[in-house]
């Protein structure tokens, strides 16, 4: 007969430890900004593991990624370095913890991991100003004075952002609204 705190050690090391490498580099590519992503995994798996003794998790992995998330989100709200209403654009294909439609929530993830690939697939520049502009609500001066290159550049290269990232999803089928660039935005 296993003990109470064997059975957890076997789930956790088949149900969780598995998905480190990847829940790494969705944290990485999704808060590129965070300098280390250690503790951030730490108290992702001290939640994941209140939460199942307290009988929430279904999915371990969904609800792994969805707590890594959080912790985050959590954490730059402390910093105050980016505002709720700043991650709008993230937060919007994220997923609540306490969603009742399960498979709703299973899609919102994915969205919300295919969005975090397709900024990760943007060349170097063009993801650091998407990810300044719409992670952070940095203004097309600020961007430019951060990353020192001039507004204009800022202009070209969050239209070209915005435009990889949804060739990236209608490529995969999914949906995208899009709306033309004006031809101002358009780089020489």
């Amino acid at each position: 007969m296993s003990s109470p705190h064997s059975e957890q050690a076997r789930w956790f090391a088949e149900e969780v430890l598995p998905h480190e490498s990847s829940l790494r580099r969705y944290l990485r590519g999704l808060f590129p900004s965070l300098p280390d992503v250690d503790d951030l995994v730490q108290e992702a798996y001290a939640r994941l593991i209140r939460a199942r003794e307290a009988g929430r998790v279904s999915y371990a992995k969904a609800f792994l990624f969805t707590t890594a998330r959080n912790v985050a989100l959590d954490i730059f709200r402390r910093r105050k370095v980016v505002s709720i209403e700043g991650v709008e654009d993230f937060a919007a294909l994220s997923v609540a913890d306490d969603q009742p439609d399960a498979s709703e929530a299973m899609n919102k993830q994915q969205e919300l991991t295919m969005l975090a690939a397709a900024v990760r697939d943007l060349p170097e520049r063009c993801r650091q100003v998407v990810t300044l502009r719409l992670l952070y609500e940095l203004s097309q001066k600020e961007i430019a004075t951060e990353l020192r290159i001039s507004e204009h550049t800022v202009k070209a290269q969050l239209a070209k952002g915005m435009r990889r990232c949804a060739d990236y999803f209608e490529q995969r089928g999914v949906a995208t609204l899009r709306r033309p660039v004006p031809e101002t935005e358009e780089a020489p």
